[in-house]
């Protein structure tokens, strides 16, 4: 319920976000097994891809964190100034660079939009887990029949 009561603020500066999270908030992250963190954005960061990857990776390594990404695709608009973000990138290419950060995080991704969900790890994971259940039912089903088969035979 508290997120409700957020307002939206502040920039892309992506960097500078993590650093504070993870060198000021997580001061006690020796205390806890592990630890996620989740950023929730609708585009992409002013910084490099390769840049925040290498940090992201760094920061993760030293102790149990995983970034967790929630991309929100809109509309692309110009602000209410008529200034176009610092850095601009198609949705796809967000995504892209979103996807990359997040595996050196050794986190997830989601990315959904106003239409549902484009892609989602946690739901690609779901999906296979019941395309293998699937499988493993139909070769039970089979040695089953063979059974039957074989016990009627006899």
């Amino acid at each position: 319920r508290w997120v409700l009561n957020l307002q939206c603020k502040g920039s892309r500066n992506f960097m500078s976000a993590l650093r504070r999270a993870v060198e000021i908030d997580f001061k006690d992250r020796d205390k806890h097994k592990s630890q996620g963190l989740y950023l929730l954005t609708t585009g992409i960061p002013d910084q490099e891809t390769h840049t925040l990857s290498a940090y992201v990776a760094e920061v993760c390594t030293g102790f149990d964190l995983q970034l967790h990404v929630c991309l929100f695709s809109v509309m692309e608009e110009i602000d209410s100034k008529r200034r176009m973000p610092a850095r601009c990138a198609n949705p796809t290419e967000t995504a892209t660079a979103f996807k990359e950060i997040v595996q050196a995080g050794n986190g997830r991704f989601h990315w959904f939009g106003e239409a549902g969900i484009f892609e989602s790890d946690d739901i690609t994971v779901l999906v296979s887990e019941i395309e293998k259940a699937n499988s493993y039912s139909q070769k039970v089903r089979v040695s089953f029949k063979v059974n039957i088969l074989y016990s009627e035979r006899k």
